[in-house]
Order: structure tokens, then C-alpha cells, then sequence
């Protein structure tokens, strides 16, 4: 392949997902339908690409299948033009709970897939002090989760993902479970994350003013077996901070994806 074709390779292609669950009786749940989208690469520029659409439509079911969690049952993910298959560290995940091993320190957690790799520890502890200092963490390196609040113990997950240095990072409601202006903190570091990280980051989120402060792209998603209804790319705002909520733009832009979520819905 030429380096003008490989050049012009989406960073993540997904074609024609669909994802049904067997259940233990045999029963069968389709979660998503014919999903397609691609993801440009480019380089050196963090993208924000969000999934909307209402609770258990399938959002978080795309987000597994990229992550080689769940096989699709019928199409396929590309990452850089490969298929993927089983879990890699190119692709990293945040879940909504937290994960963090509650008898490692707070640098001692972030190291852990380091350390599975072999990484020697000068190494390990140079880019896991690099990334707690980006996510405002460093000071609290030794200390164990149980002395982190919420929104601290959900930074030591992306800055246990973000040491990687994945080329795509997942995440599933991440700030689905802190209050209002922790969860707006989280949404602003994530922003500076995304600007200062070469990773496509996907988000998955049912709270529509999330998806219009996060987005770069937000696809609207219909309710179970999640299909794309709408790809809306989002407005560059000259400033995302807490007055932005409150503008005309932002508002307008919240109504039109409202709109969106309960219009009707073609038949699945």
C-alpha cells in the first residue's frame, strides 16, 4: 500500500455492527443494528466523538465491541485499517465504576499495565508521574483510593488508561455518577486531556448538555437495537467554560439534539 493510501486509512472504521446477546435460556436481545461510522485520523489533534441516545439503547455496547470485548455478531471494526480482535493496549476503556485496585497506591495503580508489560521501573515511574501530573494527581501518588473522592478516583482510571498511550480511548458514562459541579470538572479535564493527547476519545452519555460541551461529533443514537439516526458536528466554541451553557448557541444546539432523541423513530 502507498503512503498516500495508508495516510488516507480512517483511525477507526466500524462497518455494519450488529450485536445480539445469547442468553442463558437461549433467548436473544439484539443491542445494536447496522451501526457504520469512521473516525479521521489526525494527527497530533485530540477528537471528542460522542454517543447520545437514551439508557440502554446499546451505546455502551458499541463502546465494548471497538474495545475487543464483545465479538459483533455480524461486520467489523478496523482500528488504523487492522480488524480488531481481543482487547490491545491501542484501545483503552473507562467505565462508570471505578477500578481501581484498592491495596496499590494511587502511581502504583496507574503503573499496573506498565508493569504487566515489562516496562522497567525508571520508565514506569517517569510516565506515571508525567500523566498524574496532567490529570492533577501527582501530589497524591501515595496515597491509596479510599482517600480519593469520586471525581480523584475516576481520574486515576484515565490516567491508568492514558499512560498507554492508547490511539483510541473508551468511555462509558464516566461521570455518570458525581455530582453536578465535580462531574463539570471532570467534563473541563477532559477537554484539556483531548487537547494536549494525540487519541481519539469516544464518549458515551445519555445527558445531552455533556454531549454538547464534550463533542467535536456526536452521533444520536435510536432507542434498543441502537441504530445512527443523526451525525451532528458540533460548533468549534472559541471557549468551553461554564458561561458557554448558558448561551444562546449552546442552547440552541441542545434543542436541535432534543429534538433529535424524541422525534419518531423509524420501526426497528
Amino acid at each position: 500500500m502507498s503512503g498516500t493510501a495508508q495516510a488516507a486509512l480512517p483511525r477507526l472504521s466500524v462497518q455494519d455492527l450488529s450485536v445480539t446477546y445469547v442468553g442463558r435460556n437461549g433467548e436473544k436481545t439484539e443491542a445494536v443494528r447496522d451501526v457504520s461510522f469512521d473516525i479521521a485520523d489526525k494527527p497530533g489533534v485530540g477528537e471528542v466523538v460522542v454517543f447520545l441516545g437514551p439508557s440502554g439503547c446499546g451505546k455502551s455496547t458499541i463502546l465494548k465491541a471497538v474495545a475487543g470485548l464483545l465479538p459483533p455478531t455480524k461486520g467489523k471494526v478496523l482500528l488504523d485499517g487492522q480488524p480488531v480482535g481481543e482487547p490491545g493496549r491501542d484501545r483503552g476503556m473507562v467505565f462508570q465504576a471505578y477500578t481501581s485496585f484498592g491495596w496499590l497506591t494511587v502511581q502504583e495503580n496507574v503503573e499496573y499495565g506498565l508493569k504487566l508489560q515489562g516496562v522497567a521501573p525508571k520508565e514506569r515511574g517517569e510516565r506515571s508521574r508525567e500523566v498524574l501530573k496532567e490529570v492533577g494527581l501527582l501530589d497524591f501518588a501515595g496515597r491509596l483510593p479510599k482517600d480519593l473522592s469520586g471525581g480523584m478516583k475516576q481520574r486515576v482510571a484515565i490516567a491508568r488508561t492514558l499512560v498507554n498511550k492508547p490511539r483510541v480511548v473508551l468511555m462509558d458514562e464516566p461521570f455518570g455518577a458525581l455530582d453536578p459541579m465535580t462531574r463539570w470538572g471532570m467534563q473541563g479535564l477532559l477537554l484539556d486531556v483531548s487537547r494536549v493527547e494525540d487519541n481519539t476519545i469516544l464518549f458515551v452519555t445519555h445527558d445531552v448538555s455533556e454531549a454538547v460541551y464534550l463533542a467535536d461529533t456526536c452521533y444520536v443514537l435510536s432507542s434498543r437495537p441502537a441504530r445512527i439516526l443523526h451525525r451532528v458536528d458540533i460548533p468549534s466554541f472559541a471557549e468551553r467554560d461554564i458561561h458557554l451553557k448558558s448561551s444562546n448557541e449552546f442552547r440552541a444546539i441542545e434543542k436541535k439534539l432534543l429534538d433529535m432523541l424524541y422525534a419518531p423513530q423509524p420501526a426497528a
